[in-house]
């Protein structure tokens, strides 16, 4: 063999080799984990983010995410209970799976699981709900809980079919309904936004007048109050000035009755002075003082006699005198 082929072969061999490597090394991203096929088999061990080398066109790999994700079912058709069919434009499922649960799951479902898990049963979930609800309930009355009703059917298969896989939340837009039935409901909805607004008129009057009637009640205690505050203040007043007169006349009978005591006792003293005082003797003394003091002589030739004042003794002859005597005396 000549040195040109052995070349070429060298170059062929390194060729393969490089196809091979090529086909061998593979990257995973991070948030995900590489489920790897070996001849249809799914093998036990999944790897990480990361490169990683496997046997090429032996086996092969699947990237399975394994954080928050997004999915969104489209155009999803629903017949309601009345035969009126119509369609949701979008429902956006946010889930998440679990590293440890990826295997089963993907064993058990395909790497595709969310097709099975989650698209298929949003289609039968939907159909289940309009079938039982009318198009007033789907469209207008009901349409706020068909997300939360939606999530927990979901969670509630999958805790038992796909351990591991959560249901985060449920979107879901406003369904498509034919135009003509949209423009009636267009219109009932502006009737409706009226007559709100007229009730809310009505209640906005009811309050101002509940208001001004508050107001008139306020006003009205206000003045009931100070009318009693003035009462009670008159009231004091004239118990206050009841009170002065109470006492103002205990005082004085007070006065009155010190006064009259006094005035008794001291004509009660008087007379117990009396009582001691006018003895008999005393009497006869106070008799003849009061002789001696008013008894009057009479002097003259006209006079036959001489008598006391103020006595009961008979009158006794009176001493005859002469003119000259009684001159000569003088």
């Amino acid at each position: 063999m000549t040195l040109p082929h052995i070349g070429a072969v060298f170059g062929a061999i390194a060729g393969v080799m490089a196809i091979f490597l090529h086909s061998s090394i593979h990257k995973i991203e991070e948030g995900h984990l590489a489920v790897y096929y070996r001849g249809g088999a799914l093998l036990h061990y999944p790897n990480g983010p990361g490169y990683h080398i496997m046997l090429p066109f032996i086996t092969t790999f699947r990237s399975v995410q394994t954080t928050l994700q997004t999915d969104e079912i489209k155009n999803v058709p629903c017949g309601t209970s009345g035969g009126v069919m119509i369609y949701f434009d979008r429902i956006e499922v946010v889930n998440m799976l679990v590293p440890l649960a990826v295997v089963d799951i993907v064993r058990n479902y395909t790497a595709d699981y969310d097709k099975t898990l989650i698209f298929n049963k949003i289609h039968h979930e939907l159909n289940q709900f309009c079938s039982v609800h009318t198009l007033q309930e789907v469209y207008i009355d009901l349409f706020d809980i068909i997300d939360e009703n939606l999530k927990l059917a979901l969670q509630k298969d999958l805790t038992v079919m796909a351990p591991g896989l959560t249901i985060q939340a449920v979107r879901v837009t406003k369904p498509k309904i034919p135009e003509s039935i949209r423009r009636n409901f267009e219109l009932m909805e502006a009737e409706k936004t009226r007559l709100l607004v007229t009730a809310q008129t009505q209640r906005v009057v009811e309050k101002e007048a509940e208001t001004e009637r508050k107001r008139a009640i306020i006003e009205a205690q206000k003045v009931a109050q100070v009318a009693e505050i003035h009462f009670q203040q008159k009231v004091m007043e004239k118990e206050t000035e009841r009170r002065i007169s109470a006492i103002e006349d205990f005082a004085f009978l007070a006065r009155e009755k010190a006064r009259a005591d006094a005035e008794y006792y001291s004509a009660e003293k008087f007379a117990e002075a009396n009582r001691v005082k006018l003895t008999p003797e005393y009497l006869e003394l106070m008799k003849y003082q009061a002789v001696a003091a008013n008894s009057k002589i009479y002097f003259g030739h006209d006079i036959p006699n001489m008598f006391v004042e103020g006595t009961n003794s008979p009158p006794k002859p009176p001493r005859s005198l002469h003119p000259h005597n009684a001159q000569a005396d003088l």
